[in-house]
């Protein structure tokens, strides 16, 4: 077996993740149940856990505001 350099082994947790949308509403569910809650018109966006907006641009590119 292979150990780190702390004396056990790496761990790879499984985590459950599920979106449910209601269309403009998305709700986020987790191991624990409801994470989060977000509400997206077009391009923006707005989640209720971290209460930051989103805008995605274009390419591979998206603005999100400091919260």
């Amino acid at each position: 077996m292979d150990f780190d350099g702390f004396g056990y082994l790496p761990t790879m947790p499984i985590q459950y993740r599920k979106v449910i949308k209601f269309g403009p509403f998305r709700l986020n569910i987790g191991n624990h149940g409801l994470s989060s809650w977000s509400f997206a018109i077009g391009k923006w966006s707005w989640n209720s856990r971290t209460r930051k907006h989103r805008v995605d641009l274009p390419g591979p590119f998206s603005w999100r505001s400091g919260g």
